[in-house]
């Protein structure tokens, strides 16, 4: 007997061994209707509703690339809330990692680390930590909770400014309804970032932590084995969360639209700080955000200035807002990576294959996407972002 058919029979022993012991409680039909069980059944309607109604033309989803695409977003967006949100705890919350090389949610970074933890608005909790090396550190307090809504924006963010970090990185600070840093009511969720410049994205090395901590400073009382009705919230929760993010996203309407995102293909709009009632966006960087379209034979140059700040980069995204592959690609350049012009400014180049010229970010061959840019704790104007399209035959004039 190999080790999966022992592992397997241990269950069926397990199920035989504990049927005696409670009868009373188990003598049903075969199709029990359990209230988990009827959750399940939602949730698998939702994943056929969304590759219906979700993945249609209606939403301007109709191309081959399109469709894979966004069944390979519901699937990193159903591990999130599997991760993070089925079985969360306010009371004993933990930092878990938001997004990675396999897991591509809401617009990651690869040169970012992001972690996720639920708290309760009502408690006061303990964070400490290692900076670890980061050019940048932030805690954001979201208006969103363990019910798998998203947030509704920003209520508080703590940045390095605001901590006490010792020569070793070493830092804590508490937050509460009574604390220097206040939480308010409906806050319940923090996401925290951890930036780091450096010539390979700090997301393609599997080993990277951040060491944090968080403990209510009040302990709670031991919390009881999950029952049906726990359960079936627990999957309620995924499917919310599934939902909003996906089929719940409402389609921009053009006067929704933040004035740093640009809806012309290959032009930028002037970088901004983006309003605090947007959920997940970083108060401490400008934003500047724009589609690039080329063909076959085309190239996308862009050239500016990193103004004097904490961090910078740009990076390439699909339609669903996931990076490309940034593992085995160049699809983004941060401040250490690019190489400059000797004026002082960048000229980054997207094309779908090597040009020959430095700066190049990969566009493996994607005709249409996003390109985003951030500037984190700009001290100066962002320069304007010039672009331009050139024939690919054309670049090696650049130098």
């Amino acid at each position: 007997m190999d080790r999966r058919h022992f592992i397997g029979s241990l269950g069926t022993l397990g199920a035989a061994a504990l049927a005696p012991a409670t009868v009373g409680a188990q003598t049903a039909p075969a199709a029990l209707q359990t209230q988990s069980r009827v959750a399940f059944g939602e949730l698998i309607a939702l994943l056929q509703q969304l590759d219906h109604d979700y993945l249609s033309p209606a939403r301007r989803i109709a191309g081959v690339t399109d469709i894979s695409d966004g069944h390979r977003q519901i699937l990193h967006h159903l591990h999130v809330a599997l991760s993070l949100i089925a079985e969360a705890d306010p009371d004993r919350p933990a930092f878990r990692r938001t997004a990675d090389m396999v897991t591509k949610f809401l617009g990651d970074n690869p040169d970012a680390l992001y972690y996720t933890a639920f708290i309760d608005p009502a408690r006061t909790y303990r964070i400490s930590g290692n900076v670890g090396g980061a050019d940048f550190t932030s805690f954001s307090f979201e208006r969103a909770g363990v019910d798998g809504v998203p947030s509704k924006g920003v209520a508080l963010v703590v940045d390095d400014r605001a901590m006490k970090i010792s020569r070793d990185g070493d830092f804590e600070f508490l937050v509460g309804p009574d604390q220097k840093f206040k939480l308010e009511p409906g806050v319940g969720m923090i996401q925290t970032r951890h930036f780091f410049e450096r010539a390979k994205p700090i997301c393609a090395d599997p080993v990277k932590q951040i060491p944090l901590r968080i403990e209510a400073v009040e302990p709670a009382s031991p919390r009881p084995a999950p029952d049906d009705a726990w359960i079936a919230a627990s999957i309620r929760r995924v499917i919310t969360f599934l939902r909003e993010t996906t089929i719940g996203m409402p389609m921009m309407q053009p006067d929704k639209i933040p004035a740093w995102v640009s809806i012309i293909p290959n032009r930028f709009n002037p970088a901004q700080i983006p309003a605090g009632d947007i959920g997940f966006a970083n108060r401490s960087s400008a934003y500047s955000m724009a589609p690039y379209a080329l063909a076959p034979d085309q190239a996308l140059v862009i050239e500016g200035r990193f103004p004097k700040c904490r961090f910078a980069n740009v990076v390439l995204w699909n339609r669903f807002l996931q990076t490309y592959d940034y593992e085995t690609h160049t699809i983004s350049r941060n401040g250490k990576s690019t190489k400059l012009l000797p004026d002082g400014r960048f000229r980054m180049v997207l094309a779908h294959r090597d040009p020959g010229v430095p700066n190049w970010i990969d566009t493996q061959g994607r005709p249409t996407g996003m390109v985003y840019w951030r500037f984190v704790l700009p001290e100066e104007t962002v320069a304007p972002l010039e672009a331009r399209v050139l024939p690919f035959a054309d670049l090696k004039a650049l130098g």
